[in-house]
């Protein structure tokens, strides 16, 4: 098949997909138990994407400046630094790793 049909089903799909979430009834938003599912879900979501995007190049596993910059970062939300201090703190240290040659 045609790439742009391919491209056609899924904004199709992703477009319904959003359109059944107006269906959900307001009652099983309100419920407690589900915003805390739906906030740990999206913790787990966001933590997966980034060690991936941290550790993968196409379809193999890599170590490089990336790894450094995700550990200063963790550090710096460790010690509860605000997020420009922890942005920074990865870029820096990326930036640092990839003059030193690594990665």
């Amino acid at each position: 098949m045609n790439l742009w049909l391919w491209i056609l089903i899924a904004c199709v799909l992703a477009y319904a997909w959003k359109l059944v979430g107006y269906l959900v009834p307001a009652k099983l938003l309100e419920n407690p138990r589900m915003s805390r599912i739906a906030g740990t879900m999206t913790i787990g979501l966001l933590a997966s994407l980034t060690v991936v995007n941290a550790v993968a190049t196409g379809q193999s596993l890599v170590l490089d400046a990336r790894i450094g910059a995700l550990i200063a970062a963790a550090v710096a939300l460790f010690f509860r630094a605000p997020f420009l201090v922890v942005v920074l703190a990865g870029a820096g240290t990326a930036a640092g790793l990839r003059l030193l040659g690594w990665g």
